[in-house]
């Protein structure tokens, strides 16, 4: 079976920039924007999920990108940097009074910020989970994860899902389970087991309540049969279409890990910081992880920076580096980061995501009830996911792709996952009046576009 069958579902969790509405949406840009994407393309290697490019930005603040045209764009996508908003004054003070004190520190030295970061995440993170690393990237900090379940189990095999999105290196797609990430690139990591993902428990398990109880027995049964797994790494929700795990699923895998020997990463590089009412997915899901990989948000939306937070005990290497990245414990990086955690606490925003998180779904659920193209509404905090319909795949995903680009044109972006699921993830900061603004775009595209 390959891989893109294996899935069952489209061959990318983005929204590729190969489509006719694509072309169709590029013509629509003002000559000065054309002109520098096609610069953009000329000079950067090509990617179906990025280059060429969708527009050209000249400005981000709060919940708003402001492209070279003017216009302005109220972006639910936002690469899930933006948990405290685009240039949030006090992440921003904070990276200024940073660069003026200590623009670099070698990854010999270490430094005052970094330290107080690490303590900071030790102390929210859950509990045993007393050690950290930091990266530049998520994809790095998973790399350092599966770095360090080798060296504490003496193992090299991993078990993760099928559709998962782990990173773009090479290690992180071998975990992965994209076909686009994984196609063409020759042999990946040996030893990278693959589950069917938890979404789709009842196309594998039995159309009933108890598939992915069954999906769990199922991974329980890879990790005896395999004997020697270092860890199943996985989304504690899967991130792309917005599909918390039914309750107990991640309790059952916690215990088969402990029986087997295996260690348990939660991979929250994108739903971290309170995108759903907790700091973290993993407070929701009655598991603790043997590690917790976080990033994108951590930056503030300004400075790349992840970490890996764990398990104290596995504090194991002393011979030989999981990391020893050159911006391993930036200063400017962890300064945003505490600025961020800060703005979270001080401003109330895990409340404020569950509040209106709930409020929006009750929005998007009354939409369903209008528009016979939507089939179905979910959230979790500030996120949410709107499946689109069709009376196939390919028909879903197409209407998906127009309801995108309609909303594009009123002034809304957002990710398009699984194909046809719209993937709405503002910032926590969002002005109720922008929510209210959104959601009417969102409503005025579908009853527009047909979607």
């Amino acid at each position: 079976m390959t891989e893109a069958r294996a899935s069952g579902l489209s061959a990318s969790e983005g929204d590729v920039n190969l489509s006719p509405d694509r072309a169709a949406w590029i013509e629509r840009l003002g000559p000065e924007t054309r002109a520098l994407l096609d610069r953009d393309a000329a000079v950067f290697l090509h990617q179906s999920l990025s280059t060429p490019c969708l527009d050209v930005l000249e400005g981000a603040e709060g919940a708003t990108l402001t492209d070279v045209e003017g216009r302005q764009i109220l972006d639910f996508h936002g690469n899930s940097v933006h948990q405290v908003g685009y240039g949030h004054p006090r992440v921003v003070a904070a990276v200024k009074a940073e660069l003026d004190r200590l623009p670099f520190s070698p990854r010999r030295y270490t430094n005052r910020t970094a330290i107080a970061l690490a303590e900071r995440l030790t102390a929210l993170a859950p509990p045993g989970l007393g050690k950290v690393l930091f990266a530049p990237s998520g994809a790095v900090a998973i790399g350092m994860a599966l770095k360090l379940a080798r060296h504490a189990t003496g193992r090299h095999k991993t078990l993760s899902m099928w559709d998962a999105f782990h990173g773009a290196t090479l290690d992180a797609i071998s975990v992965g389970g994209e076909a686009l990430f994984r196609r063409d690139v020759g042999p990946l990591l040996p030893g990278t087991e693959h589950v069917p993902p938890l979404h789709l428990a009842r196309r594998f398990f039995g159309e009933d309540d108890r598939a992915h109880e069954r999906l769990a027995d199922y991974i329980d049964y890879v990790l005896e049969v395999q004997g020697d797994v270092a860890a199943v790494i996985a989304e504690p929700m899967r991130w792309t279409t917005v599909e918390p795990a039914p309750a107990g699923f991640w309790p059952r895998v916690r215990a088969s890990c402990d029986r087997h020997g295996a260690l348990l990463i939660f991979d929250e590089v994108p739903s971290c910081l309170g995108r759903t009412g907790t700091m973290f997915v993993t407070e929701q899901t009655g598991a603790v992880p043997d590690m917790l990989v976080i990033g994108k948000g951590l930056g503030g939306g300004i400075m790349p920076m992840a970490a890996l937070i764990a398990r104290t005990d596995l504090d194991v290497v002393r011979e030989g580096a999981l990391g020893h990245y050159t911006h391993e414990k930036s200063p400017l990086g962890a300064a945003a980061a505490l600025a961020t955690l800060d703005v979270i606490a001080e401003e109330g925003l895990l409340a404020r995501a569950k509040a209106l998180g709930q409020a929006g779904l009750e929005r998007l659920q009354a939409m369903v009830e209008r528009h016979p193209c939507a089939v179905a509404a979910r959230g979790l905090g500030l996120t949410w996911g709107l499946t689109i319909g069709g009376d196939s795949p390919g028909a879903a995903e197409a209407r998906a792709s127009r309801l995108l680009y309609a909303c594009l044109e009123r002034g809304l972006s957002f990710k398009l996952g699984g194909g046809n699921v719209v993937t709405l993830c503002p910032p926590l900061t969002i002005a109720e009046s922008e929510l209210d603004a959104a959601f009417a775009i969102l409503d005025e595209a579908l009853a527009a576009s047909g979607a």
